[in-house]
């Protein structure tokens, strides 16, 4: 087992977003996390990430280390969990390649970086094509792909995603995933999430739902794309 939640819980104020929800991703899986708009999965990438403080009483181990005891810098360069966030949040200002160098800025491996850096570009060429372009002015699709590769500069034991597909047409939000099936066939554990529930289950090997910042349901993916409930609420009947 790599990454252990238990009795995760968050609140934001007097708000509950979480409600010590449990789950478990396994060494080399591909696991998404679905549900609508407010049911607390950016949350969970964040407080796996510690961006956020989680309740008394939460529990999370990566590899059997204490996860509360590392700060959001150590969680990637120490234990290697990497977070593409909703929204990209690259340096607009810096080119494609500043951001590439950014993020291996605490890594002493030089040569693991220069392999990681053409790892990147075999997997987005168009990358390649625009190293000195500034990451704003890149389209979407470009964006997404910047801020994959980032997060490849930076760590790759696993790599948590939320909303990749959004804002994407649908050609390139396929060619995304492609790209990040290759990148978990290489060694890379996923941590998905995605209000595109379809997708998220089409390209992960189990998932979970979150209704309320409470898991409800979790299965194999195609047991949950089969399942009543799950279709009737997240893909359309």
């Amino acid at each position: 087992m790599l990454l252990q939640v238990e009795n995760l819980a968050v609140s934001y104020g007097n708000i509950k977003a979480l409600h010590g929800i449990r789950f478990q991703v396994d060494e080399g899986e591909i696991v998404s996390i679905i549900g609508a708009n407010g049911a607390g999965k950016s949350t969970t990438l964040r407080a796996i990430s510690r961006l956020v403080p989680v309740a008394p009483g939460s529990r999370m181990s990566f590899m059997g280390k204490d996860l509360l005891q590392y700060p959001a810098h150590k969680v990637v360069t120490e234990l290697g969990i990497s977070h593409v966030p909703e929204g990209r949040r690259l340096f607009e200002n810096l080119t494609v390649m500043e951001n590439l160098r950014l993020a291996a800025f605490a890594r002493k491996d030089a040569d693991h970086i220069k392999r990681d850096m053409e790892r990147v570009f075999d997997l987005f060429p168009r990358l390649k094509e625009r190293l000195s372009q500034k990451a704003g002015t890149l389209s979407g699709g470009e964006q997404q792909m910047l801020a994959v590769g980032r997060a490849m500069m930076s760590a790759q034991k696993m790599m948590l995603l939320d909303e990749p597909s959004m804002g994407l047409a649908p050609l390139l939000m396929l060619n995304l995933f492609e790209a990040l099936k290759e990148l978990n066939q290489a060694g890379t554990t996923i941590l998905l999430v995605e209000q595109n529930a379809r997708m998220a289950l089409q390209f992960a090997q189990r998932g979970y739902v979150l209704e309320s910042g409470n898991l409800v349901l979790a299965g194999k993916s195609q047991e949950l794309l089969e399942n009543p409930e799950v279709r009737k609420a997240y893909l359309g009947g």
